[in-house]
């Protein structure tokens, strides 16, 4: 996926701490249901035991039926798992529709990782990352809902493990 945690770094980096971040005046994203964030290179998506209970019950199963269906185990912690198609890996709960719009099989109840794209430490480190980021999100590059720096920072902080 190309907005999971990468393999090697299982636990993301903190989020910027400056008093005057380089997002100041904020900051604009919208979803275009491309599906990015859901495909690419295999990656790590994280959740807690609460968003594992939540999937579960959604899906209509006990905990260990979801964790033994839907989880593997990264670098000791547990993740979705994923499905390769042609050279990608989606996630297991990603979907598309006839038009080819993405779509989340577990969409209100998926883990905050994902609830929180695009404003992960690792893109809002620097205009650069942000930039990065964008070339393969165009949610990130049309503008749509605007974000103060301060509700940024607060989805950035919920990240925090």
């Amino acid at each position: 996926m190309a907005y999971r945690i990468p393999m090697a770094r299982a636990t993301p980096p903190a989020c910027p701490d400056a008093p005057e971040p380089w997002y100041g005046a904020g900051l604009s994203f919208t979803c275009t249901q491309c599906g990015n964030c859901c495909t690419g290179p295999t990656g790590y998506v994280g959740f807690t035991n609460a968003e594992v209970k939540a999937m579960a019950d959604y899906l209509e199963l006990s905990v260990t039926e979801f964790r033994q269906r839907y989880t593997r185990r990264v670098a000791g912690r547990p993740s979705l798992t994923e499905v390769k198609r042609g050279r990608d890996y989606d996630c297991v709960f990603l979907t598309r529709d006839d038009e080819g719009r993405a779509g989340c099989s577990i969409y209100p109840v998926r883990p905050r990782q994902c609830r929180t794209w695009p404003f992960w430490p690792e893109n809002l480190a620097s205009a650069r990352d942000w930039a990065d980021a964008a070339k393969t999100c165009p949610g990130m590059q049309r503008g749509g809902t605007f974000y103060p720096a301060e509700q940024v920072r607060i989805i950035c902080d919920s990240n925090d493990p």
